[in-house]
């Protein structure tokens, strides 16, 4: 049915639905020149697939997703892991990445356009993807560190005889050296020799005693080397200048690789998007060769059903879905925003969500094996040596590869492929903002290295912070505050604009344009379903526990101080409260109008090139209005003829229909 919400003339046919043969085929090079010249498209469809999956697949699906197994349940973890998976997770992303190929528009102007006074919900996403770009980029900054480290004979973390360590430094490799001397005991990074029986057991009593205070080289190595890790947040120790220059290299080689746009980084996510398995797939035929690995196989894998019926599970699954597959950080909108109009975007949905999803459980197995190694070589429990984030990618996992034959090469591998890993996700979130700033000022197109490089200049300095002796601090901070709560609202609000303002009719509508008749439609159901009433339900319930479950924040096992807690919300509560501006400017443009001139669309809104402006967007025209011509338009429609009406004179009371709306 016709929406009349969208249609300028009553007499204007609707043009007949495209066949799903018109759909763009899955290929590497689609078409050797752009269909939108402006703004410009993917070489291929391989590009943007590849650069969506990179982007999904991050740091989390190797150091978050393993511990969040063991912490709930293990293989029993996987039930609500799909089901969150099937209800929240694959509806965001499918809207998004429809929503930005429809319109071909990045997050900021897309809901201006889609509902002006709700257009600084884009604003909030290019905000957080700013800020999480500059703490995300401190930790690629770390994994260089430790690469280029990795290229020596011996590992810098196997031993603890080095100037960054203390006393308390315990390196299993050389107590094994130690004890291979007859009468010896090693106790405080010493080989005591020719002991007595009497002194030998004096030393052992010692070593017990003091086995609760024992940090592993590797440990020491990344707190008191790399990081030069100080007390506290208030304690900033200066700059670590190596650490700096890190940095400086992990910004440089993102803007180089983002300095043609899509056309360079979508040629770059070939080997970025693809190592990373290759390098996974090595690691765990390693891993499982080694001994005590099945045990930490079977410790991932084993189901414990009773861990379900705890509310923690199912919000962890939840959010590790929600971050995962990066939906509301307007990521997926920028990257599907210069796809073709015909792009099949119910396919790469399919694609992407379920390919980060494999990955996340597949490199479970990968952690696992090594961990089930590492705790076989230091006779403890697998979950005594369970670790996540930066503790196992920077502590727990260096220890095992500083153990293995050839161990520079396993380093090597493995701090490349976190590499790896996370720059494709670094991509998008810097493109995301570069977008932003492109649609916003067309005119800035033409220099787009010039834009990408006073961005990522601004937000290197930015990081700096982070490159000092309390940079752990601060990137927790960061962590903890810029990118929680406030991107499962922007999530909700997202989910609400699309289903209960725009409607999910319209939107549905606005997809067979794209998609045609085909298969896919025997899924609508289905996506009214969760947009309508489960997805909302889910991320308000998930927004919810997460309030009432709030704990003072800490990092380090350190609180943080008031001073910086309060920071920290501040950050948050900007991120939500910058959706006002744009919002309340919108308001003002439109307020000659009604109500409904600022809630409804843009009379631009649709597809961004004229062919593909067909049926309910023939009429209207391709270019933004102002929003005084906007509100004249409006309430005088007889003087301008071929424009977007958010009303009909049928209409009791000049307000538009909310059930064809709906």
């Amino acid at each position: 049915m016709d929406n009349v919400a969208y249609t300028g003339e009553k007499s204007h046919a609707i043009a007949p639905e495209r066949s799903h043969s018109s759909i763009q085929p899955l290929t590497l090079d689609d078409e050797s020149t752009d269909e939108n010249t402006e703004r410009g498209n993917w070489t291929g469809t391989f590009d943007f697939i590849l650069s969506c999956l990179g982007y999904a697949v991050g740091l989390g699906n190797v150091w978050r997703f393993p511990f969040l197994c063991y912490r709930n349940g293990g293989g029993a973890f996987f039930i609500p892991y799909i089901i969150m998976l099937l209800f929240v997770g694959l509806p965001l992303f499918y809207l998004e990445l429809a929503a930005g190929q429809f319109c071909s528009l990045g997050p900021y102007e897309m809901f201006g356009k889609m509902s002006p006074i709700f257009q600084g919900l884009g604003l909030s996403m290019v905000f957080i993807s700013a800020l999480v770009a500059v703490y995300y980029n401190v930790i690629l900054a770390w994994t260089y560190y430790y690469l280029f480290a990795s290229f020596q004979r011996t590992l810098p973390w196997s031993g603890c005889n080095n100037e960054w360590n203390t006393n308390n430094c315990w390196s299993k490799q050389e107590e094994e050296i130690c004890q291979q001397v007859g009468n010896s005991s090693y106790f405080e990074r010493n080989c005591f020799t020719n002991l007595s029986l009497e002194e030998q057991e004096y030393y052992g009593t010692l070593s017990q005693l003091n086995s609760k205070l024992r940090t592993h080289a590797s440990e020491e190595y990344y707190k008191n080397k790399m990081l030069g890790m100080t007390s506290g947040i208030d304690e900033t120790n200066g700059i670590k200048w190596d650490l700096c220059l890190c940095l400086l290299l992990a910004w440089i080689i993102v803007c180089l690789c983002l300095i043609k746009g899509i056309k360079s980084s979508g040629k770059v996510v070939y080997f970025t998007a693809t190592f990373p398995y290759v390098v996974l797939l090595i690691l765990l035929i390693r891993g499982v060769l080694l001994p005590g690995a099945k045990e930490g196989i079977i410790f991932y894998i084993r189901p414990t059903i009773s861990e379900l019926k705890k509310p923690q599970v199912w919000v962890d699954a939840a959010g590790q879905i929600f971050f995962s597959l990066g939906v509301s950080f307007g990521g997926i909108m920028t990257l599907s925003s210069y796809n073709r109009f015909h792009n099949n975007a119910f396919r790469d949905s399919l694609i992407v969500a379920l390919g980060n999803c494999l990955t996340s459980v597949f490199a479970g197995f990968v952690i696992f094996s090594i961990l089930g190694h590492m705790a076989w070589d230091l006779d403890k429990n697998v979950a005594d040596v369970v670790d996540s984030g930066s503790g196992l990618a920077f502590v727990a996992y260096p220890t095992v590869l500083a153990r293995l034959p050839v161990a520079p090469l396993w380093s090597i591998l493995f701090f490349f492929m976190l590499i790896t890993l996370g720059l494709d996700s670094q991509f998008v979130f810097l493109e995301t903002v570069i977008t932003a700033v492109l649609d916003a000022a067309p005119s800035t197109r033409n220099y787009k290295p010039v834009v990408a490089a006073v961005l990522g200049a601004i937000l290197f300095l930015l990081g700096l912070p982070m490159c000092t002796g309390a940079g752990i601090y601060w990137n927790d901070l960061m962590n903890t505050f810029s990118a929680s709560w406030s991107v499962i609202l922007v999530g909700l609000i997202e989910a609400f604009i699309v289903a209960y303002v725009y409607g999910a009719r319209r939107f549905m509508n606005d997809i067979s344009m794209m998609l045609g008749n085909g298969c896919y439609r025997l899924t609508n159901p289905f996506w009214y379903l969760t947009w309508f009433i489960t997805t909302p339900l889910l991320i308000l319930g998930i927004l919810i526990f997460t309030f009432y479950r709030y704990e003072r924040p800490k990092s380090q096992g350190i609180f943080f101080p008031v001073w910086a807690e309060i920071l920290g919300w501040v950050i948050a509560v900007s991120t939500v409260l910058i959706a006002v501006i744009p919002g309340l400017y919108n308001v003002y443009r439109y307020m000659r109008g009604d109500i409904a001139t600022i809630i409804t669309p843009d009379p631009s809104w649709g597809p961004a090139l004229d062919q593909y402006r067909t049926g309910r967007y023939a009429s209207q025209k391709s270019e933004p209005m102002s929003g005084k011509t906007f509100a004249n338009a409006v309430n005088n429609p007889v003087g301008y003829p071929g424009v977007y009406k958010p009303y009909e004179s049928g209409y009791p009371n000049r307000s538009f229909d909310s059930s064809t709306h709906l």
